[in-house]
């Protein structure tokens, strides 16, 4: 078993505008809880290079699985709306109870943003 896993975040600005960029996180320690995990990607994208400004300061508070490795990618533009139950990360689970493995990639969002885009899903260009 690998120590440390390399896990892909994409952070979601926007769900209607298809805004998003993934960042990659190494040494990604999985028996960290969620909760410790995404407080390392905010603390991490304030500074990181290359991230426009709305990305750093934005209100993220949900990670949700969008694909495993070697697992089938949805064909969703931002992500699935499906499987949220399974999908969404409780923050008092390690991320490895939580289902994410040596190179998951998870979307990072704001939750209202979500139940907004759930309720009414449209993109706009």
């Amino acid at each position: 078993i690998m120590a440390d896993a390399v896990v892909t975040v994409r952070l979601v600005r926007s769900f209607e505008k298809r805004n998003f960029r993934p960042v990659v996180f190494r040494e990604v320690q999985l028996d960290q809880s969620v909760r410790d995990f995404m407080q390392r990607v905010r603390d991490d994208i304030v500074t990181r290079a290359g991230l426009p400004p709305p990305f750093r300061k934005y209100d993220y508070d949900t990670m949700k699985i969008i694909h495993q490795a070697h697992g089938a990618k949805t064909n969703e533009l931002v992500m699935s709306t499906e499987d949220d139950e399974q999908l969404i990360l409780q923050e008092d689970q390690s991320l490895r109870a939580a289902g994410v493995a040596h190179e998951t990639e998870v979307a990072f969002f704001k939750k209202e943003d979500y139940g907004l885009y759930k309720a009414n899903p449209t993109t706009s260009w």
